[in-house]
């Protein structure tokens, strides 16, 4: 029998995001400092049989719909192909789950046929500028053409749609809408422009640092004309273009959040359970894993976590606590 996940606000929780690691190959400036951060030590990171039983324990008696894959860049864990297969065989009472990845691009050249063969059905791939001198500066790695090699094994590869995801910083690239929204009519990708959140390492994030949903769809509709398609339930306000070249999307998690129709938990790699990004609480499913915890154990523990969710996260108003960790150990 399933229980569907349903917090204190209504909202059934049918997501999980499982950063796989807390390591990257990138030091993107808002996500992880330039030295980077102290590792977890890898016997502390959830195995592979961890992982598939919380998502088997999930999906099967909790309502689990669909899976994330996330990072750090999750593409650095060695084998990440067998997990995607253990996962991709996981089935609910509704079928087998949907499985996605969130990943930097940088390997995709090798491993985006390995990662569809094993059973990966979607995949975004972050991109937040297409000038070399920037995306050293920006990542803080001379990546940019494996990246875009990336994008082109992606498609290559039969994933359906692509998604580039760009996080969009005020002063920083916001110049380059025009040229990122090109990119993606041209190369048969969805473009995902994202404000920029307050999950940055270094701490320096301001409200002026956000270029807000408004100002995107406007500055790229002025050079390409676009009508809005129907909101879902999914995070991102699309746009299509009204000459048939796709469409793109906006994620205005600051501006206009989506708290009221979120339905993700987050399982960070260590295997502690979040129910927000900026949730101040994590809930640890590691310690009851290795002490050989029954489903009705991991269960109260899971449903405990969604309990606890707030209503928002109320970036902007008085109350708002940065969370402890960054983007690079929450996973996106």
């Amino acid at each position: 029998m399933t229980t569907p996940l349903v917090d204190g606000f209504g909202r059934v929780q049918s997501d999980l995001r499982i950063s796989v690691t807390d390591r990257c190959n990138l030091r993107c400036t808002y996500c992880m400092p330039e030295d980077g951060l102290p590792w977890i030590d890898r016997a502390e990171v959830l195995s592979f049989e961890e992982i598939e039983r919380v998502v088997s324990l999930m999906a099967q008696r909790l309502g689990l719909r669909s899976v994330r894959l996330t990072g750090g860049e999750p593409t650095v864990r060695h084998d990440l192909h067998e997990l995607v297969r253990r996962l991709a065989a996981v089935e609910g009472p509704a079928g087998r789950l949907d499985l996605a990845m969130t990943t930097n691009g940088v390997t995709l050249g090798r491993d985006a046929k390995r990662l569809r063969a094993a059973g990966l059905q979607r995949i975004n791939i972050s991109l937040d500028t297409l000038r070399p001198e920037r995306f050293v500066a920006m990542t803080r790695r001379d990546e940019l053409d494996r990246v875009l090699d990336g994008i082109d094994a992606a498609v290559a590869a039969g994933f359906e749609p692509v998604k580039v995801n760009a996080v969009v910083q005020s002063g920083v690239n916001d110049d380059e809408l025009v040229e990122l929204a090109r990119f993606g009519r041209q190369r048969g990708v969805e473009m995902r422009f994202i404000e920029f959140m307050p999950l940055d390492a270094d701490g320096r994030w301001e409200r002026g640092d956000v270029v807000a949903k408004q100002q995107i769809v406007e500055r790229i509709a002025a050079h390409f004309p676009v009508r809005a398609l129907e909101r879902t339930h999914a995070p991102a306000d699309r746009f299509e273009y009204l000459d048939g070249a796709g469409s793109f999307g906006v994620i205005a998690s600051v501006t206009e959040a989506f708290c009221g129709s979120c339905d993700r938990l987050r399982l960070s790699s260590e295997g502690t359970l979040r129910n927000c990004l900026y949730a101040l609480e994590e809930y640890d499913l590691r310690a009851a894993l290795r002490a050989d915890a029954d489903d009705d154990e991991l269960s109260e523990i899971i449903t405990r976590c969604v309990a606890h969710k707030w209503a928002g996260h109320a970036i902007g108003q008085v109350h708002f606590i940065r969370p402890f960790r960054s983007m690079s150990q929450l996973g996106g």
